[in-house]
């Protein structure tokens, strides 16, 4: 491949910190809000902590610098750098297909994805209204149920988040994507400081802290180790396209390795932070810190409704969950809307409403789950449950995998030493993370996930 493709059409970050802002919007989404601080509690706290931080040192920032390294090598939409990679290094031009799982698997992720931060959306203004103001158990349940029993309300907060994310997808690289995640990032994690202040003033932070990092080696079982590596994986972001088209936009000389590390550490930040604002809210109205995701919608509007300013501070908080989900959404499409600008001679804005209208299209299906279609099933699963399934638990994981066994034993190691630019001893630390751990690690999450095997 000559030197003078390699810059991207669609443009190039204007930083590296920029780029991190953005990588670090596409990986912290819902699941950091709810899901790591509750399977931290339960699986040891510091101890779980502790494996999870190793999980992501040997999986996710090796697999992520992997999929970095593959999108500014190819300077093109996942699909093309695929394609034009397995040329440039002899290898069957099959390796495309990879590409293609990465689109495919952003593209439905996103219809379904977009349902639930509608549901975030909408709680923005219950809370702001004071419609939690004294209610009962029973009451929040009734009002979750009444709003996703309701299609017509669900369609038009879907509708809403599906066209603020392709507003600015549409408005290209710099005065879209950068400009969205430059504002974004800085205030999602403010509000997420401002809450925590908050949550030290509710008289049970130190208890919220002893779930979340008390480090109980006993709690620590096989099983708890696979969740460590599974979420570690999951929750950078990774096969899904995303790191490898916003790498297409990385500056040449920009460290991956260092870039790598620190969205790894400020997403297991926000996941922590999240944590240390929840619990204590959860511990101070005696309610149930296993609540999973009923946590955020049918649990803590519970105790947003009886603490003082909690209309402000529940108002806020769903905020933060529309800003981490917006951040995420905006990567999930962007591969897409790449490959059509590239191959179809499309503009950005054409190409952005086309997908748009096809991922809202799509989501239509997630959305009626919960209602009209709730006893339809495709193997055993709602039209939800199986999307979700098949992204996390196959698409993901093989895409994942295949980055790792391309980037590891498919490419020339000239060609990885020259684009992570680091030196020999790094380098060869990370090809034998990526050409062995990560992809063992992987293959073993994905087989149990899947049934195939069983190490609970």
């Amino acid at each position: 491949m000559s030197e003078e493709i390699r810059t991207s059409i669609h443009g190039q970050w204007s930083s590296r910190m920029t780029f991190i802002l953005a990588a670090t919007g596409s990986a912290v989404g819902l699941g950091n809000i709810w899901k790591f601080p509750y399977i931290t509690g339960e699986n040891g706290g510091g101890a779980f902590v502790i494996v999870y931080l190793l999980c992501i040192a040997a999986i996710g920032i090796p697999i992520m610098m992997a999929e970095v390294m593959l999108g500014r090598r190819g300077r093109q939409s996942p699909i093309n750098t695929m394609a034009a990679l397995a040329a440039e290094e002899g290898r069957p031009a099959a390796w495309s297909l990879l590409g293609w799982l990465g689109v495919v698997a952003g593209f439905l992720i996103l219809s379904y994805y977009s349902v639930i931060a509608g549901w975030a959306l909408s709680y923005v203004f219950r809370a702001a209204s004071g419609m939690f103001e004294g209610a009962t158990a029973d009451g929040v349940n009734s009002i979750f149920s009444e709003f996703i029993s309701s299609p017509e309300s669900m369609l038009a907060w879907h509708t809403i988040f599906m066209v603020g994310t392709m507003i600015v997808v549409a408005r290209g690289v710099k005065n879209g994507l950068e400009r969205a995640v430059v504002y974004l990032m800085p205030s999602l994690f403010i509000l997420l400081i401002v809450l925590v202040f908050y949550a030290m003033s509710t008289g049970y932070f130190l208890e919220g802290l002893r779930f979340l990092f008390y480090t109980d080696f006993s709690k620590l079982t096989p099983h708890s180790v696979l969740i460590a590596m599974g979420h570690a994986f999951f929750t950078l972001s990774l096969g899904m396209g995303a790191i490898m088209v916003y790498g297409s936009y990385l500056p040449k000389d920009t460290s991956i390795a260092k870039a790598s590390i620190m969205i790894a550490v400020a997403d297991t930040l926000v996941a922590l932070l999240a944590g240390m604002v929840i619990f204590p809210i959860v511990f101070a109205n005696n309610l149930e810190p296993a609540a999973g995701p009923g946590l955020i919608f049918q649990t803590l509007p519970i105790a947003f409704g009886q603490m003082e300013a909690g209309v402000l501070i529940g108002t806020l908080f769903f905020v933060l969950l529309v800003f981490a989900a917006w951040s995420s959404s905006i990567s999930l499409i962007e591969p897409a809307v790449a490959w059509l600008v590239e191959n179809h001679g499309l503009s950005r804005v054409s190409a952005s409403v086309i997908l748009g209208a096809l991922t809202w299209f799509m989501g239509i299906g997630s959305m009626l789950s919960f209602n009209i279609w709730s006893d339809k099933t495709l193997f055993g699963m709602n039209f939800f449950n199986f999307l979700d399934f098949l992204t996390a638990n196959i698409m993901l994981p093989l895409g994942g995998l295949f980055i790792a066994i391309f980037a590891g034993w498919m490419m020339k190691t000239d060609s990885s030493r020259k684009e992570l630019n680091t030196h020999k001893k790094g380098y060869n630390f990370w090809l034998m993370l990526v050409r062995i751990v990560a992809p063992v690690a992987v293959m073993v999450v994905f087989l149990n996930v899947t049934g195939v095997i069983n190490l609970d």
